[in-house]
């Protein structure tokens, strides 16, 4: 499995240097491969004990003014924005990343833009009635979306222990938010 994923890594960070070069780049697609850059950076942190801590996990949730042991999905996608500039909420409550005039994608709409590298996912919880889990967009398929997510695990759950690479179905994004112009 450490091998799936280092290869993971390794090919998204050769994509990212292959386009990153490619002449004609907006501003906006260099800030999308350096924001991609920065979390695929963070992929294998993990907490300390378990419990939403560790000095990476609590740098997210200070950037955010929160403190050790909450949760931390939203701190991580804000926290990566902030390092490039980008302006976010700065906030560790998920539903905060997707203000409608953010959203640019959602489930069952057929007014939607296609998700880009560098935008931010949300999953939706019906127990939560939110949207309670988030993280980066990758690469969007018609099937699959790639993608790196804090707070999460192997097996993708919302309350995890690092920042994974990972292959979600496309029908389990309930909504894309766009803050990179």
């Amino acid at each position: 499995m450490a091998k799936n994923t280092y290869l993971f890594i390794c090919l998204l960070l050769y994509n990212i240097g292959i386009s990153y070069a490619q002449p004609g780049n907006t501003g906006s697609t260099i800030i999308r491969h350096k924001v991609a850059l920065t979390y695929a950076s963070q992929t294998g942190v993990r907490e300390l004990t378990g419990n939403n801590d560790g000095k990476a996990v609590e740098t997210y949730l200070r950037y955010c003014g929160l403190s050790k042991g909450e949760p931390w999905c939203a701190s991580f996608v804000c926290w990566v924005y902030g390092q490039n500039n980008v302006l976010n909420p700065r906030s560790g409550y998920c539903p905060d990343l997707f203000k409608p005039k953010k959203i640019i994608w959602k489930r069952n709409s057929n007014r939607n833009a296609t998700p880009l590298q560098g935008d931010v996912f949300g999953i939706y919880f019906p127990g939560k009635q939110r949207i309670a889990h988030t993280g980066f967009i990758d690469k969007w398929g018609t099937t699959q979306v790639y993608t790196v997510e804090g707070n999460t695990n192997q097996a993708g759950s919302r309350e995890g222990d690092g920042v994974y690479c990972k292959i979600r179905l496309t029908r389990q994004i309930y909504a894309a938010a766009r803050f990179i112009k």
